[in-house]
């Protein structure tokens, strides 16, 4: 049953031995990734927005707009029953990840959110563009 803890290499080679010293010697390289992916794309009069949230139920996950900022959050959390168990070796777990973005020009009121196979899509329309008034004056 020790066998069976994935991911981890038993056969050290000279190459691993390099490996390993580099990432115990400069730390996680993963640590400098935010918390989900996301990918933009300019529509013309629109944002669209794509955040990966894989294994998240829709109900995990929150949106929160406040003064230009919008916050996405999702949260795992863990039930009791899952606490105890027979595990030799637990690499899932429950915590939360957040990332917020700038939204100063987008239609606050007209941002829609769907979420299906684990990616979040909103759709950030864009304010229309102010066109200056232009008037005649009168000469006196």
């Amino acid at each position: 049953m020790f066998g069976m803890i994935p991911f981890d290499r038993r056969d050290e080679n000279l190459f691993d031995l390099f490996d390993n010293f580099e990432k115990k010697f400069f730390g996680n390289t993963t640590a400098s990734l935010p918390a989900f992916r996301t990918d933009i794309r300019d529509q013309g009069d629109k944002f669209l927005l794509e955040a990966e949230l894989p294994g998240f139920d829709k109900e995990d996950i929150s949106l929160e707009l406040k003064e230009g900022i919008l916050t996405i959050k999702a949260e795992h959390k863990e039930n009791q029953d899952q606490k105890d168990g027979d595990y030799i070796r637990r690499e899932r777990r429950c915590g939360s990840f957040s990332r917020t973005f700038d939204v100063t020009g987008i239609d606050e009121n007209g941002i829609t959110a769907a979420y299906h196979n684990g990616i979040l899509e909103l759709t950030l329309p864009k304010l229309a563009p102010v066109v200056p008034q232009s008037r005649q004056i009168a000469i006196g």
